[in-house]
């Protein structure tokens, strides 16, 4: 399988509790399947404040755990060459 053509997920096949090696791959999956536009749009839509701010913490709280500030700027933000000056900011 490559990584330069993706596959969309295929919800049918995400499965959590069975192994860890399927959860990470149901998790990503699930995530995947989030990052849709109309679902984005119509959940933010119906979300109170209190569920955006803790959405918001959540997963903010998570990529400063769990990744680097050059992987959150490439993955997240998608910038290409990421690069800061806190001097500039």
């Amino acid at each position: 399988m490559s990584d330069q053509t993706p596959r969309p997920p295929d919800p049918g096949a995400i499965c959590f509790g069975l192994s860890p090696e399927l959860d990470r791959r149901s998790c990503a999956a699930y995530l995947q399947l989030l990052g849709k536009t109309a679902l984005a749009k119509t959940l933010s839509s119906r979300l109170s404040e209190q569920e955006i701010e803790e959405l918001i913490g959540l997963t903010s709280g998570l990529m400063r755990k769990h990744l680097s500030k050059q992987e959150y700027h490439t993955l997240f933000l998608g910038e290409e060459h990421p690069h800061h000056n806190s001097a500039k900011q």
